[in-house]
């Protein structure tokens, strides 16, 4: 069922992926998933920097490079 009041969501929206990067500590040898995705890039920034401060990075998944701060 679902709920009138929510927006339907199009994934080709969100276009900028968070990677909390744990490899950079050694905390994993697999490859690092992205753990969130957001539609703006100052929103995918924040949400790194509030996480993983030292770690993470944002990839905007259209083009494949990193975005910076």
């Amino acid at each position: 069922m679902t709920d009138s009041r929510l927006a339907p969501v199009d994934p080709a929206s969100y276009r900028y992926a968070v990677h909390c990067c744990g490899f950079k500590w050694e905390l994993s040898d697999k490859s690092d998933r992205a753990v969130a995705l957001f539609e703006h890039s100052s929103a995918a920034l924040r949400f790194g920097q509030m996480m993983w401060p030292s770690t993470f990075e944002v990839v905007d998944r259209t083009t494949g490079e990193r975005v910076c701060a």
